[in-house]
This record gives structure tokens, sequence and C-alpha cells, in this order.
């Protein structure tokens, strides 16, 4: 099955024959996903919805989980191959409710794409009093995949993708305040830990997982024009990760450098449906191929190695069975 992912071992790209401005349309050519079940959080808007729709589009049941269902059936509107519940990621009991109905239809889940995520959001906590982009962009995350493993289990061959962000750079995972109870609130540093999360997580569950044909990935897809997820963003905010001058004029060169949303969602359809990765799992991908390590100080492309780090991984995963009150076995 391959070795794991620990410290960033297997982060080296492939030649995928992507890149950047490859698009969902170009990653999923050829691929034929008929009789494939999907769960794609997130999946009724931004890159979660061109996610949905070009899964769909290859043949897969799309099923998408959405806290407003209104907005949900508008934008999935005409797109075949879908079904649409209810979960709140912020409400545990919800992705309870969510996972049992799933798994009471008795289905295998061939793809889990936990897209759906937070960021530049002020302080607030959910009712255990967690930090909402801990539990939106990782806890939740956690507590949905083992839940569903039974299903991913039964696919035998399935793959869970998890989108990250190189926002993880912003900072490592702080296991003496993950919530901010004794520091002072930042909002990237609370984004950071939770995409820095993610990618442990990641490497954790393929180690663990790929005995049963279940493999795991994390991805950036990207700076992307047209999402929802700088809704509550401020000019000061932007400024300060260098993205826009004191007037709030955005540089041409970040212009320059956003991503469609066909090609911001390029890397989680190539991470969920391209051979390449049948036998290797566990790693942190960009532009439609397996990113390098990053060793720099400073925010770059590629993945930084804390995220990788085998003892962090095996202790964060204890931590999160600790926070949500469950034990993920995965046997």
């Amino acid at each position: 099955m391959g070795h794991s992912n620990y410290n960033g071992a297997l982060q080296q790209p492939i030649g995928s024959g992507f890149n950047a401005t490859s698009t969902t349309t170009e990653v999923i050519k050829g691929i034929d996903l008929t009789g494939k079940i999907a769960i794609v959080t997130g999946g009724y808007a931004g890159i979660g919805l061109e996610t949905t729709k070009i899964l769909a589009s290859a043949g897969a049941t799309v099923i998408i989980p959405a806290r407003d269902i209104e907005k949900a059936k508008k934008n999935l509107e005409g797109i075949p191959n879908i079904e649409l519940e209810f979960m709140d990621l912020m409400n545990p009991n919800t992705i309870e409710d969510f996972t049992e109905k799933f798994l009471n239809s008795k289905r295998s889940l061939h793809l889990l794409i936990n897209n759906a995520g937070i960021m530049w959001v002020p302080l607030r906590r959910n009712a255990l009093g967690y930090e909402s982009q801990l539990v939106t962009n990782y806890l939740s995350v956690f507590q949905l995949t083992a839940k569903l493993w039974p299903a991913l289990k039964q696919a035998n061959g399935a793959r869970v993708v998890n989108v990250s962000s190189q926002g993880h750079q912003f900072a490592n995972f702080d296991f003496d305040d993950p919530n901010f109870l004794n520091r002072e609130y930042e909002t990237l540093s609370a984004y950071g830990q939770s995409k820095t999360a993610v990618n442990l997580f990641t490497t954790e569950l393929d180690n663990r997982s790929k005995t049963f044909n279940v493999r795991a990935y994390s991805l950036h897809p990207g700076s992307i024009a047209g999402t929802d997820l700088g809704r509550e963003a401020s000019i000061e905010l932007f400024q300060k990760i260098g993205l826009c001058d004191k007037q709030g004029n955005f540089s041409p060169e970040v212009i320059a450098s956003l991503k469609t949303i066909p090609q911001g969602a390029a890397t989680t359809v190539w991470c969920a449906t391209n051979p390449l990765l049948n036998t290797i799992g566990g790693v942190y991908c960009e532009n439609s191929d397996i990113a390098q390590l990053s060793i720099t100080a400073e925010v770059s492309d590629g993945v930084k190695p804390y995220s990788l780090d085998q003892t962090n991984a095996k202790r964060l995963w204890k931590l999160s069975e600790e926070l949500i009150e469950i034990t993920f076995h995965v046997n």
C-alpha cells in the first residue's frame, strides 16, 4: 500500500500534466463516476458548487449537506444526480443526524469531499465553547469522517479529500490553547491552525485507512475570485497579508494571480478522481499535483513540514476524540 507521508516523506510532484490554470473539465476528462456516491460539504456555493457540478456530470450521485437549504436549492437547480440534506457544521448533533441517515441507507461512500470552510471571521464559539474556525474547518471534518467510516470502508476504494489552504502557513497548531481561551484571538492565526489541523489529520487518516483501500488527501485550491470566503473580511485584514494598499486597491499582481472557480476546484476534483493517486495518499496537493515541501519562513507555495509532523498528527487525533467525545477506530 506504499509508505506514509509523515514529515512530508512523499511530498514531491508526480508530473500530473496539469498546472495552476487547469480546470475541472480538463482534470475530469475521461473519468466515469457512474454508480459512485459522493458527499460534498459546502457543495452549493463557490468551488464546492463547481465540484458538485463536475462530479455529477461524470455520473456520480452527489449528496450535499447544507445549512441554508433554500440557498442550496436555488444554486443547485437543474443539476442532475444530486440529493440535498440538512447539516450545520457548527452543531455536532446535526452531523450525527446526517450521518445516521446516510448509514441507514446502506450505501457505500466512494468520495467524501470536506470542502466547506470559513475565514476572516470574528471570535465566535459553538455551544461547546469551541472556536468557530476550528469547528467548521477541522473538528466537523474529523467527526463527519469518523461517523461515515463504515460507508467509506464498505466502498473498497474510497477517497477523503480535505480542502485545506496555503493559509496553514499562518500558524502551527496550538495544543495548549486551541480555542483561544487564554490568548488573544487573532483571526488569521485561528484560520491557520485549523488548516494545519486538516493537514495533520489527512496524513494520519491515510496512514490508518490505506489498509482498507481508503486514501486521504489535503489541498490548497489557490486564491480564487468570486467565492464567499472573504465576505466578513475588513480591508485591514487584506492589507495585513499584503493583498491591497492603504486605499484598499488590490495590486495588479494579486488580481493576475487569482484563479477562476473552475481552476480553483480543479485540485479537489483531481485528488478525488485521478488514477495517478491510486497508490499514494496522505499528501498535500496544489495546482492539480502533489506539492513540494516549503522550508522557508515566509508564506510560499508548498506545504510546511510542521503540518505533516508524525508526532503532532497522532497527538491531534487523540485530542480531537477528546474534544468531540467520540472514538474514531479505523478497523
